[in-house]
Order: C-alpha cells, then sequence, then structure tokens
C-alpha cells in the first residue's frame, strides 16, 4: 500500500502535489495512463473465486470448506491478491519472471495454488482460468464513467499494467475497449512498472510528452511514473463493488 507519510514541503515535477497544483505550475492533461488491478478492477471475492473453479471441475464446495480453501490460498499468493507468504525456491525464478512472460505468471500462480492440497483435480488450472475471464473480476463502479468522460473531454487514455495475460478481452466484455486508446501490459512490452520505461512507452503510443500525462494507480509501483516525468496520483485502497475515488482523476484532468 503507498505511504500516507506527510509530504514535503516542495515536491519534485511530475510529483502527486504538484497534479493538485495551480495549472500555470503545468502543461494541460492530454493523456491519463490507468493501472487495472486496484483501480480500475478489482478481482471476485475469495470465496466466490474458490467456488467457482471447483465447480468448473466437477466439485461443489460448502460454505465453510470454500472458506478454508479461500483462506489457505490467498496465504500461498493469489494473482491480484496478496503477496505469497513464501515463494518455494523451485518457483523463484517463475516467480520474479511471473510479469514479463505469460507461461511464467501461469506457472508461478498455479504452482503456487498447487503447495494448498484441496483434493480437487485440476483446481489449480480452474483458479488460474478465473483470471481470465472477465467474471473473474468486478470493474470498479466510476471506471466506465470516468473513462467516458475523458473520452467525451478528447483526453487520451492508456491502461499501464504489470500483468502476465491480456486484459483486451476483459474489456471488450465490459464494454469498455471503446474508451481506451492503448493498452501498455508489461509482458508484451519487456518493462514492469516502476521501470521509467514503460511509462515511456504508453506516453509514446498515445503520442503525448510525459509532462501532459496523469498516471493513476493504487501501489508505489504506479508512482514510479514520477521518475519517467508524468504527475501522478494514488488512490485509497477500495472493496470490489465500491468506488474508489476515480472521480479525482477528472478534477485533475479536466479542470481549466
Amino acid at each position: 500500500m503507498p505511504d500516507h507519510a506527510e509530504p514535503p514541503q516542495t515536491s519534485p515535477p511530475g510529483s502527486v502535489a504538484d497534479a493538485s497544483a495551480p495549472r500555470a505550475s503545468r502543461r494541460p492533461v492530454k493523456a491519463v495512463l490507468f493501472d487495472f488491478h486496484g483501480t480500475l478492477a478489482q478481482v471476485e471475492e475469495p470465496r466466490q473465486w474458490v467456488t467457482q473453479a471447483a465447480a468448473a471441475c466437477g466439485v461443489t464446495l460448502d460454505r465453510v470448506r470454500a472458506t478454508s480453501l479461500a483462506d489457505r490460498l490467498l496465504t500461498a499468493g493469489r494473482a491480484g491478491g496478496p503477496l505469497p507468504a513464501r515463494v518455494p525456491p523451485r518457483l523463484a525464478e517463475l516467480w520474479a519472471d511471473r510479469d514479463l512472460y505469460a507461461h511464467a505468471h501461469r506457472a508461478a500462480y498455479t504452482g503456487l495454488a498447487e503447495t494448498v492440497d484441496a483434493g480437487i483435480e485440476g483446481f489449480a488450472d480452474a483458479l488460474y482460468e478465473r483470471l481470465l475471464v472477465a467474471e473473474g473480476w468486478l470493474p470498479y463502479p466510476d471506471a466506465a464513467p470516468t473513462l467516458a468522460a475523458l473520452r467525451d473531454a478528447g483526453v487520451r487514455v492508456a491502461v499501464v499494467s504489470n500483468i502476465g495475460f491480456d486484459l483486451r478481452p476483459h474489456f471488450d466484455a465490459w464494454g469498455l475497449t471503446d474508451l481506451v486508446d492503448a493498452f501498455v501490459l508489461s509482458y508484451e512490452v519487456g518493462r514492469c512498472k516502476p521501470d521509467p520505461a514503460i511509462f515511456w512507452r504508453a506516453c509514446g503510443m498515445l503520442g503525448v510528452d510525459p509532462e501532459q500525462t496523469l498516471m493513476v494507480g493504487d501501489t508505489p509501483a504506479d508512482a514510479g511514473a514520477v521518475a519517467a516525468g508524468c504527475a501522478v496520483l494514488v488512490l485509497p485502497a477500495a472493496d470490489p463493488g465500491r468506488e474508489n475515488g476515480l472521480g479525482a482523476v477528472l478534477d485533475l484532468a479536466l479542470s481549466t
């Protein structure tokens, strides 16, 4: 989670404080880069995740067993969820490369799931498959209105994510694809946040300067866009189905 310590009195160019300063201190925002998980969408509730994966394997779980399995799997490490309490040595290399290669992402997370003995054949793969379908995620309720308002205002939009699979089918299913100008996914571009190169790549794809760009996310990795010259807005954590403050993006990007 981001550090909520008091900021210094002076902030470097491109910082969060700079984004809310008088407009004369910064060029107008022409593009917004959005993180995906924790910013535009959240993974489904853990017990639902486990129940649906088990059902895909032909097994019906009662509430108690589903809750127990969900707790153990969250401790082991869930994509889009908490980091694993421990990464087994045999998975260390895959874990390090998970956001750079699709095969490493799948193998790392299925490997972690397999450390939990659920007694269900094919369960680890079924859990991973929930990531790959739109039904396994919940867009935040303010995501679509925010993206639509930016499109109406002529502000260009990119989704910039550290991830090992394609997000485009999710946006297609949610009817949001036409509101996004570019997808900049770590496994496709070979760079992960907070590396400035991934933010520069996004700005290049949108045809805008970093100084005219706002990065919106929920982690310190997203705040790495400051080093690329972008302004940054770090949002608070929010549960699935609840607004997470995306309206603030419009205050910063569309104010005159």
